[in-house]
């Protein structure tokens, strides 16, 4: 009988058995990837396009996006959207710099007949001036409201520096972005990275061969004919820039550089150093900046990846007397890194906080999913986050505190403050 005055004996976690998802062969390069270990009788399916906001001009990667269910000839957008509501699907549609995503949520019964709406509706969108117009005068009301918030203003001067030697990853939007948007435009930048942009194709759900097969049947005439290319060695401009907004009583700041992604051979422990920095609640910024000295509610440090690079930033808005004290503790945390061992018992903790933190990150084959797809990326499968933990297992406090002389010297950062 279990005794429940005695509290469990804590196990190491040393592996995850993960269950690893089937792959397809759309083409020689787009691939269907699919886990059917779902016990219920939900589904997802997820459609990727090589249509992210570096492939084209002045917002228009973002304007198809947002078009992709505007109607066709024979549907109205709101047909559309009731015929996907009467199936009791959901749907999802996102963008980034590298690619857009497409996502239904639904009953696994109705994963076809939502897919053949959704193919149709995208297939044929008609793009009609009427919805082009109300789009674009929304996206640039939205616009003029951000321009209004320190965060953004900070985040898009922080953009514009952190890839400095980039034009397409450094560009933002201006005024100008929403002045003569053409139906052509947009039907050009979608007949080329939509209709012929397809490059992978996520599936979730207790489902049959038959159905997967006549997925890839439908959707495989969209898949990009080519390998995707992406940028590399882009570099950050380092230095102090302030944004001046009249009558913010906040500061926000922005403060990073470019960095590497799971393809470096120091990320796996690069991500601890994060943490111990700035990356959980009990993070030294955190217990410094916001605990200690109560300039703002919130602080984190996160490391961020693309195909070929990634980059580190520590974000936060404070009261904007505090700026400058709050800019002189973070490098005095920074600086604590470099120059004294973290002690046993604080890295014990950030190790059983990422260990619980991937152990959460796997609950599920939708979580376990994402994991795969985020590793997939870059040519892993699982087996990365064993490594992961394994590598957490052996990391020491000489070893952080050498990552953070080699990677955090302050004049390499590029800072951003707006307020």
């Amino acid at each position: 009988m279990l005794n429940r005055s005695q509290q469990p004996e804590l196990q190491a976690i040393h592996k995850i058995d993960f269950v690893k998802p089937q792959q397809f062969d759309i083409t020689s390069t787009v691939k269907l990837y699919f886990m059917k270990e779902v016990a219920n009788d939900t589904a997802r399916f997820d459609l990727y396009f090589d249509a992210g906001t570096v492939k084209g001009e002045k917002g228009i990667p973002s304007f198809v996006n947002s078009l992709l269910l505007s109607g066709t000839q024979d549907k109205s957008s709101t047909l559309i959207h009731e015929q996907i509501d009467a199936l009791g699907g959901f749907m999802e549609s996102g963008i980034s710099f590298e690619s857009a995503v497409t996502s239904m949520f639904c009953l696994r019964e109705n994963v076809l007949p939502l897919m053949h709406i959704l193919i149709d509706a995208i297939q044929n969108v008609a793009f009609f001036e009427r919805e082009i117009d109300e789009l674009v005068q929304d996206k640039k009301q939205g616009y003029l409201m951000n321009l209004e918030k320190v965060s953004f203003l900070a985040q898009r001067g922080f953009q514009q520096r952190l890839f400095h030697t980039s034009e397409n990853y450094s560009k933002v939007a201006n005024p100008d972005y929403y002045e003569n948007v053409s139906s052509s435009q947009l039907k050009s930048f979608y007949r080329e990275n939509y209709l012929e942009g397809l490059f992978k194709v996520v599936v979730v759900g207790n489902l049959e061969q038959d159905a997967i097969d006549e997925i890839i049947d439908t959707i495989g005439k969209w898949s990009k004919p080519t390998t995707r290319e992406f940028e590399s060695n882009i570099q950050n401009l380092p230095g102090n820039t302030h944004i001046e907004k009249e009558g913010a009583v906040q500061t926000a700041i922005r403060l990073g550089k470019i960095l590497f992604n799971k393809t470096h051979e120091d990320y796996n422990d690069f991500v601890v150093l994060n943490t111990v920095l700035g990356d959980y609640f009990g993070s030294r910024l955190m217990s410094n900046i916001r605990e200690d000295k109560g300039y703002t509610y919130g602080i984190g440090s996160m490391l961020s990846e693309y195909n070929k690079f990634g980059y580190f930033m520590i974000a936060t808005e404070v009261a904007s007397e505090f700026k400058d004290a709050t800019l002189k503790e973070i490098k005095f945390e920074i600086e604590k890194l470099q120059t004294e061992l973290i002690s046993e018992d604080e890295l014990a903790l950030v190790k059983n906080y990422l260990l619980g933190q991937l152990l959460k990150s796997a609950d599920g084959p939708y979580s376990m999913m994402d994991l795969y797809t985020s590793a997939q990326i870059h040519g892993f499968d699982f087996e990365f986050y064993n490594k992961c933990i394994e590598d957490l297992h052996k990391i020491t406090p000489e070893r952080i505190k050498g990552l953070a002389v080699k990677y955090l010297n302050w004049n390499d950062m590029t800072i951003v403050t707006a307020g």
